[in-house]
């Protein structure tokens, strides 16, 4: 009995690891695909538009980097590193 949970623990922890690895390969193939989409709009001079983008700025210009920041992420729904990048990037 105790060979068969320790079997069956080893096998939810490979389960595991592979799909961790599977997820972080994933990940890195967005972030690359995100990264020549970025240089391709830079080239052509376009911008992605950003829902509530004179707001952003004019909380940015403000002083109010966090606030910027959040409605940043209350209207792209992007995660908060992406966010501060974007905001940063505005600023």
């Amino acid at each position: 009995m105790d060979i068969a949970i320790l079997f069956l623990t080893c096998v939810v922890i490979l389960g595991v690891a592979s799909i961790r690895n599977h997820l972080s390969r994933a990940d890195r193939r967005a972030a690359r695909v995100e990264r020549k989409l970025d240089a391709v709009m830079e080239h052509l001079g376009l911008r992605e538009e950003i829902p509530g983008r004179d707001e952003i700025l004019d909380l940015v210009r403000r002083g109010k980097k966090i606030q910027a920041i959040k409605l940043y992420r209350e209207n792209t729904g992007a995660d908060l590193v992406e966010a501060k990048q974007a905001v940063d990037r505005l600023g």
